[in-house]
């Protein structure tokens, strides 16, 4: 039956998505299989991909800001990514008086263009493989020494190596520390805003359809790389130029077809493919389940606020946005593991590999043993994160926890308390104490309830009871200096920071006498004593051997292609142009339009509202260049690409190598590629060029924009 069910999954494969696809693919881009790409039909070679000897396609890609993935598309330095990658930045520049999240910002040229301290792209120059240099002389050594010499060996080879100034090197363990590879990145560090649709486009539709298909989100913004007078990196000036590119990205309005080849280029962040069985189930059954309880009580509670006050809506728009994707991510993988019979896919390759390989199953027994042994600390490690990640107010105390001790040791000079201090002063710029004190109280609740007893305080049970918890934890609130809302040394942290630093050894006395302080260290304690110890000595000889298996699959599975799981680093996926059907007797499309914006118009509403020269653009019907055969504005589509976190902003291409999409979500029931990669249900979701360029340009008004960019009919 096993057979008979493996020879029609591969037919399947081999006739809708090519086989390749069966189990996705995020491809070194020095190591692409071009064979299998031009037979699922590019037409371009893998040196146009990548090349360190002439300009090539990875010229126009960048990470952006450490996290997401933004591409060059004009001469002049003009950067496209997501508008939610650049959505802190958007806020940032935001006041109640002058909404950008509202209302949209577009440069009307370069001198209105918005400086953005601190926002960093990372070009990658180079890719090499290592793991010679990196694992010499390592062969006998086992862990803590085997990491002592693996990060000696790693800063050998990267001080052997000649760089520029304004250059880094950074070594990646892949496969599980089977290989090694060098990246030379170079960093630009003045970025500006350029443009950005209001939020009624560019998160359209918001949390209800994230993570969701079919999607009408124009989600996109523009920055611009500056450089210095050589068109080298420098720090922000009003002398700085605009950067000239080695290569940049044409855009295409040429109409889409289903089943046509398209790539995504970028930073995909991290994916668990090759886990045992146990894992995976772990994951569905315990630890994804704990973080979703932790954020849906997070959400809820600050949602309520901020639909009824828009201060607090604006203060708490980036944070809320980014709690909630994980969120509901986390949700579709659940499902989407258990629809993929993820478990037992994974138990039927064991199988298949303990025959060919008897060492192997040795090797998942081991990892079965230990997986089990983990369990409880595991789920308490779940908890315990998210919800001090989540209690604003306990993830506060958790900072100053740090900082005490590394006074307190002699770590922490005049420079780390100034760095701590600028911390602070972000940190508190979009904390509300108040509203901060009913999540706290709420996440209590759940942390005792949801808790095994080993894992909690001595007397934490009093926090049981959640209506009780909102009226103790405000009044501990208004009593902390933490909070801000209690002063020290004449000042609140959060009015005047200088101040309230002012004599040091006072301060930390205050902390210590802090009743939110000594509330979150009575957690933190029993957590550092009862869970943390246990979790990760287990999770380290999981890691090794976890090494050992990924070893063993590579080498008895010789019928598998593998890639290394996405590590944020540079990676290429592709696939083709599809739609989906995710459920019985449900078929999506491949491609949304206009007249689904408009469908989905609530007005008014905080997710389905829009703005209302879009709508008199749409009932003129004044497209420009930018319908597509139907008559109407394309807005999105999906793709089989294999993507995930990081891959937000990646530019979406056609067999040319030019611009189609730019990549910013997946289909919710396929949110499991992280961890099993489906073809039936796995879909990466883009935002249509034709949407992006007709609202720059007949909704923004910004032809100037347009007219930088190289555009192909």
């Amino acid at each position: 039956m096993i057979k008979r069910n493996i020879f029609i999954a591969a037919a399947f494969f081999s006739f809708s998505l090519g086989i390749a696809q069966q189990y996705g693919g995020m491809w070194i881009p020095t190591e692409l299989n071009e064979k299998e790409m031009k037979d699922l039909g590019m037409k371009i070679s893998a040196k146009d991909i990548f090349n360190t000897q002439k300009p090539s396609i990875k010229d126009a890609v960048v990470q952006f800001n450490g996290g997401c993935t933004a591409e060059i598309i004009s001469p002049k330095g003009l950067l496209l990514t997501n508008h939610h990658c650049g959505y802190g930045q958007i806020q940032a520049h935001s006041t109640v008086q002058n909404d950008l999240l509202s209302n949209g910002f577009w440069a009307k040229n370069m001198g209105t263009e918005l400086p953005n301290p601190g926002v960093t792209v990372d070009f990658i120059v180079d890719i090499k493989e290592v793991t010679t240099q990196i694992l010499e002389n390592t062969d006998k050594l086992q862990e803590p020494e085997l990491s002592k010499k693996i990060a000696n060996n790693i800063e050998i080879y990267k001080n052997s190596q000649k760089t520029e100034p304004y250059q880094s090197i950074s070594v990646k363990s892949m496969y599980y520390g089977n290989k090694f590879y060098a990246y030379v990145i170079e960093t630009y560090k003045d970025v500006r805003l350029v443009g950005a649709p209001p939020q009624s486009i560019g998160k359209f539709g918001s949390d209800t359809d994230n993570w969701v298909w079919p999607r009408h989100t124009g989600d996109f913004s523009m920055f611009r790389i500056y450089a210095d007078k050589n068109n080298k990196p420098a720090e922000y000036s009003k002398d700085n130029i605009p950067y000239t590119p080695k290569h940049y990205l044409p855009v295409s309005i040429k109409d889409k077809a289903e089943n046509d080849f398209t790539f995504v280029y970028g930073f995909p962040g991290r994916t668990t493919e090759y886990l045992p069985a146990i894992a995976v189930e772990k994951i569905m059954t315990e630890i994804d389940p704990a973080r979703i309880a932790v954020r849906d009580v997070a959400l809820k509670t600050l949602d309520e606020k901020m639909r009824t006050d828009d201060a607090t809506r604006i203060k708490y728009a980036s944070k809320f946005a980014s709690v909630a994707n994980y969120w509901k991510k986390w949700i579709g993988e659940v499902e989407g593991l258990k629809k993929s019979n993820a478990v037992q896919k994974k138990v039927n390759y064991e199988n298949t590999l303990s025959a060919k390989n008897p060492e192997i199953k040795n090797t998942i027994t081991e990892l079965n043993n230990l997986y089990a042994q983990q369990a409880p600390f595991a789920l308490n490690n779940a908890y315990y994160s998210e919800v001090v990640r989540n209690a604003e107010t306990l993830s506060l105390a958790n900072l100053f926890s740090n900082y005490i001790t590394a006074v307190e040791a002699g770590r922490m000079d005049e420079k780390g308390t100034a760095a701590f201090k600028s911390r602070l002063t972000s940190f508190y710029k979009d904390y509300s104490a108040e509203l901060d004190a009913k999540v706290t109280a709420k996440l209590l609740a759940l942390y005792a309830n949801k808790t095994a007893p080993q894992f909690l305080p001595v007397g934490f049970d009093k926090y049981k009871n959640e209506a009780q918890n909102i009226t103790a934890i405000e009044e501990i609130s208004k009593n902390s200096v933490i909070s801000g809302r209690s002063a020290v040394n004449g000042a609140s942290l959060n009015v005047d920071i200088d101040k309230a630093f002012s004599n040091q050894d006072k301060l930390i006395k205050t902390i210590k006498k802090d009743p939110v302080y000594q509330l979150f260290m009575s957690m933190k304690d029993t957590y550092m004593k009862n869970a943390d110890p246990q979790f990760t000595s287990l999770q380290t000889k999981i890691d090794a051997l976890q090494k050992k298996y990924m070893a063993q699959q590579m080498s008895t599975d010789k019928d598998r292609k593998f890639f290394p799981d996405a590590n944020s680093t540079l990676r290429v996926t592709y696939g083709k142009v599809k739609g989906s059907s995710p459920k019985d007797a449900v078929t999506y499309d491949y491609q949304t339009h206009l007249a689904g914006v408009m469908e989905k118009y609530v007005p008014g509403d905080y997710e389905f509202d829009v703005p209302k020269k879009l709508i008199d653009l749409y009932d003129k019907k004044d497209f420009g260049n930018y319908k597509d055969k139907t008559g109407d504005v394309p807005v999105g589509f999906t793709a089989t690409n294999h993507t995930t976190g990081g891959n937000s902003g990646s530019p979406a291409l056609d067999a040319q190598g030019n611009l189609v999409g730019l990549n910013f979500d997946r289909q919710w029931e396929g949110t499991m590629s992280d961890i099993n990669y489906d073809p039936r249900f796995s879909r990466n979701i883009m935002v249509d060029t034709k949407y992006i360029l007709f609202i720059i340009d007949k909704f923004a008004d910004s032809k100037w924009l347009i007219d930088e960019m190289k555009i192909v009919k």
